[in-house]
């Protein structure tokens, strides 16, 4: 951080990252953040989606959750829209997270290469 402008900028991105992780009502993005998530890179998808959701001006809901026993699955990303079942991926990479945001949250299609489980709700 060398300026103020560097400042603002980044209290500005923080700000409207957490606003994306606040809303309600909303298509839900929930990232695998356990030990085992984190270990497997978690951390970097997160950071992913939501510069994905953020370029994209979406309004959708970005939060986590702990293990959920498919340690081997990891990084695992689950997608809620309203009024379909939840989707959950499986060994999800940055790419794959852009690709989830585009064709899943976006576009309504489930990502089938890398579908772990469809949860009816």
């Amino acid at each position: 951080m060398k300026s103020l402008d560097e400042l603002n900028e980044l209290k500005e991105k923080v700000q409207k990252d957490m606003k994306t992780r606040k809303s309600e009502g909303k298509p839900k993005v929930i990232v695998g953040m356990g030990t085992c998530g984190i270990a497997a890179g978690a951390r970097e998808i997160m950071q992913a989606l939501l510069d994905e959701i953020n370029k994209r001006d979406l309004d959708v809901i970005v939060t986590q959750t702990g293990c959920i026993g498919m340690c081997e699955k990891e990084p695992l990303v689950d997608v809620k829209l309203p009024g379909k079942d939840r989707i959950t991926y499986g060994g999800v990479t940055e790419e794959d997270a852009q690709k989830i945001i585009v064709e899943h949250v976006v576009n309504g299609n489930i990502v089938e290469d890398l579908l772990v489980a469809k949860l009816e709700e």
